[in-house]
């Protein structure tokens, strides 16, 4: 019995170490399995997203920005309460994404962002917002249209309703492209009207053929004291045949050039020497076609000198300038300078030129006797200002 008591003994003190041994490792393999199933717990979480804005009665005009941590941006999707979309871009890394456009007054957004985690985890976190609504729309009017086909001096014009006093942010919102590459600026001017403008022109008369592409992506750009927009613009144009028009107002004939060269010379009589009724002198525009209109002198300051029907009608200014038929001039033709400051011909002549020009196509005015130079905001008189004058008016330059 006593043997045996002691054998077991024995063994007992033998497995004692090899116990202790064993109970010592148990505590630390426990704290790191937690800390690995810590870390493990860690990448298997979803990436969190933040966007920018968020709430409601955002002011408007600004980027929506999404960013990720512990993961990347797979999507981002915003979309207004119409179902337009805000692209835009996403960084390198993947961490975040910026709209190309701004949010708009008095729209409602929703961001969708999908996610992918470091251990590959996709999650989907949505956000919304929306902007208050604009106190004050601006509007423009542009020229020439959509779809048209214009001559060599067609400028690129855009009026403001209201004004504009931060003319650097809406100038970076339009994006003039041309089919050629043509060298040209913006620059800003005030219409005959009093109202801000900006006119894009070439640095020389467009190339025939050349097509132009304006997109005016002024929607959610605050132009300042003047509001709002609230839309944007497009228009397309091809630029037609190379004419010129060239009137000597001291020879009294006004010749058409088409390809450099001379097309037709016509007897003409412009405005009557010595006063107020003198014409413009310089490079306009043909602005537009309208036919038979009725042309009275007191809308231009001349009092009551004359109220008539007039036919074949082509506006060269702002300001009243025309070109146009003019019957009872008929023996000045050539001869004299009696007109109250347009450009008259024979009805006949007047008839096979309105056929032949477009609006863009320029006139060439000299003469010793006018009233001065046509101004770059009364009609297109953007060729009587020098290139390099020309390109500090922009708000970028």
């Amino acid at each position: 019995m006593s043997q045996i008591r002691v054998h077991i003994a024995a063994v007992a003190v033998l497995l004692a170490p090899l116990a202790a041994c064993s109970a010592g490792a148990g505590p630390s393999d426990a704290a790191e399995d937690a800390e690995g199933g810590g870390a493990r717990a860690a990448k298997d979480r979803p990436a969190t997203v933040a966007v920018a804005p968020k709430g409601d009665g955002v002011r408007a005009g600004g980027t929506v920005r999404v960013t990720a941590a512990g993961g990347t941006l797979t999507s981002v999707r915003v979309t207004d309460d119409e179902g337009r979309e805000l692209v835009g871009r996403m960084a390198a890394d993947g961490t975040r994404w910026v709209s190309k456009r701004k949010a708009v007054p008095g729209a409602s957004y929703t961001v969708t962002a999908v996610t992918t985690a470091k251990a590959g985890t996709k999650s989907t976190t949505t956000s919304a917002f929306t902007t208050a609504e604009a106190d004050k729309v601006n509007k423009v009017d542009w020229r020439p249209g959509a779809n048209t086909t214009v001559g060599i001096a067609q400028p690129v014009s855009l009026v403001f309703d209201n004004p504009v006093t931060d003319k650097a942010a809406v100038e970076r919102q339009l994006k003039l492209t041309t089919s050629n590459g043509t060298e040209g600026s913006w620059a800003w001017l005030e219409d005959h009207s009093g109202r801000d403008r900006i006119d894009w022109r070439p640095r020389q008369y467009w190339k025939p053929g050349t097509k132009v592409t304006l997109e005016a992506e002024l929607n959610g750009t605050d132009s300042g004291d003047g509001g709002w927009f609230v839309r944007d613009y497009t228009t397309r144009f091809t630029v037609g045949t190379g004419q010129i028009v060239k009137v000597d107002l001291d020879g009294k004939q006004l010749t058409l050039e088409r390809d450099g060269k001379a097309v037709r010379t016509i007897p003409v009589s412009g405005g009557t020497p010595g006063g107020d009724k003198r014409s413009w002198r310089g490079t306009a525009v043909l602005m537009s076609k309208e036919g038979t209109i009725n042309m009275n002198s007191e809308t231009v300051g001349l009092g009551d000198a004359y109220d008539k029907m007039v036919d074949k009608s082509m506006r060269l200014t702002w300001s009243g300038m025309y070109a146009h038929a003019a019957p009872w001039n008929d023996r000045w033709f050539g001869k004299a300078n009696m007109s109250s400051g347009c450009i008259g011909m024979s009805d006949a002549n007047a008839a096979w030129f309105y056929d032949q020009v477009r609006p863009g196509d320029p006139f060439e005015i000299k003469g010793k006797d006018t009233k001065g130079v046509v101004a770059p905001g009364n009609g297109f008189g953007a060729w009587n200002v020098p290139w390099a004058e020309w390109r500090v008016k922009s708000a970028l330059s």
